[in-house]
Parts: C-alpha cells; structure tokens; sequence
C-alpha cells in the first residue's frame, strides 16, 4: 500500500486522497493487488528468472528480458507477466509506502498519460485472459465513469440554462448528501485537511474530471497511432529503459 507525500498544496491533496482511497480498497482486499507498484516491490529470484525464460513464447516480450522495456509502465507490465504465469502478488498491511506527488497540473499530466496509454497498450498485447479479464472491466469502467461525468456536467448545464430559477430536488440533496459522506469517510484515516477537501465535492469532482480527460487523450492517442511522448519526462523515461535494458543485457550475458 502507497500514499502521496506532503507538500503540492490542493493538487498534492486530490492525489493524496486518491492514494489513500486506493491503499483502503488492496486493505479490503485482503492485500491482494491489482498492479505492483514501481514504487518498493520484492520480488522471489525464481519468479524473475520464469518471466525471463517465458518471453516470447508464453508471454510478450524478448526471451532473457524481465523487464518489457518497450512497455510505458513496467511495472504494470510486469504485473501482467507474472499473473499470466501463475504468480501470486500480496500488499501485506503492515507495508507502506510513501510516493512522491505532482506539483503541477502539467506533470500530473504527463504521469498519467504515460499510466493510461502504457495500461491500455499492455493489455493490447496480452489480449483477453483469464488474468487480464478484471484489467479490461477495469478500463471499460474508467471509460463509461469518464463519459457519465461529461453526461452528468452537461445535465446540469442544460438544465440550469432551461429553467428561470433554481428548484432544490430534496432527493437529489439526499444523494449528494450520502456522495458526500462516503467520499469524507473513505479518506478518514487521513488528515483534517483531506477530509475537508472531500466534503467539498466540487474540487475533487474537477479532478477527476481532469484524469478522465487524461484517459481518453491516451484512448485517442492509440487509436491514432501517434508516438508516445512525455515532454518533460522524455528523457528520463529513455533513461530508465536504457538502464533497464542494460541490466537485462548484463543478466543474459550471464547466462
């Protein structure tokens, strides 16, 4: 389990809460998780050296290579690998970590277009599995969330616009009442300030209004064909495959 760090003031804390939302849902999943994070994960020697020997054959990826360097998401990829060979994965909850947060609305940008596309792409190549098959609903569901909350903003505009003034529905009050305390409820092990910044609604909403935004850049990116690019981030990506590679070239060498 992860969660963001301190600092980044609002921006910090919509990740923060996220964070904190999804380190809740691996605790009531018993620990079990749905992508190893690149953040602090060990691995056995025998599950790298089977990813190793099964690539190109039971799985994508070039025979001798543990890591996929051609893959955006590593570890999201490496995921899939082990799954797909009958590994089993555990978050146990008495481990944490803490994970650094984007600053700014631009690298937050830039991280998860590289998260998105590089899920999405991984699953293009391992296709449609018994391992994979959550990871696709998973997707389906991000992309129906994205397109409801453009749906449910434009209910309102529409609706705002057509009427001479304002009419209070108590039953929709009532529900976004129940939205409300389960988004402060499911960030209270947190601090004062998450939970101040859930009970608001609307700036978590704009969020996750923007990472939606993100998602269907990397659906239209892919379906384009375009080159990945990551601005910023380029160069650093590019050295960390180049590392990446190397350590796999060094490993094969060995053998």
């Amino acid at each position: 389990m992860f969660y963001g760090e301190s600092g980044s003031g609002w921006l910090g804390q919509y990740q923060r809460n996220e964070y904190t939302r999804y380190s809740r849902d691996i605790y009531r999943r018993r620990g079990r998780v749905f992508v190893l994070t690149g953040t602090a994960s060990a691995f056995r020697p025998r599950g790298l050296r089977t990813v190793a020997e099964s690539r190109g054959t039971l799985i994508p990826g070039r025979k001798g290579d543990v890591y996929d360097t051609a893959a955006l998401t590593e570890d999201n990829e490496l995921t899939l690998a082990l799954k797909s060979l009958g590994g089993l994965m555990v978050s146990p909850n008495e481990c944490s970590v803490v994970t650094e947060v984007m600053p700014t609305w631009r690298e937050l940008w830039h991280q998860r277009l590289r998260w998105q596309r590089g899920a999405l792409e991984n699953l293009g190549a391992y296709g449609i599995t018994p391992q994979t098959t959550r990871y696709w609903f998973q997707q389906l569901g991000i992309g129906y969330g994205a397109l409801a909350l453009v749906a449910y903003f434009a209910v309102i505009i529409i609706t705002f616009l057509a009427r001479d003034q304002w009419i209070w529905y108590p039953f929709w009050m009532l529900l976004g009442l129940l939205f409300m305390i389960e988004r402060v409820l499911t960030v209270w092990r947190s601090t004062w300030f998450a939970r101040f910044v859930a009970a608001l609604l609307i700036p978590e909403l704009i969020y996750a209004s923007y990472l939606n935004l993100v998602f269907l850049k990397g659906v239209v990116d892919i379906l384009l064909a375009k080159q990945a690019h990551w601005g910023e981030h380029g160069d650093k990506t590019m050295q960390v495959a180049d590392a990446a590679a190397e350590i796999n070239d060094e490993g094969e060498e060995r053998r």
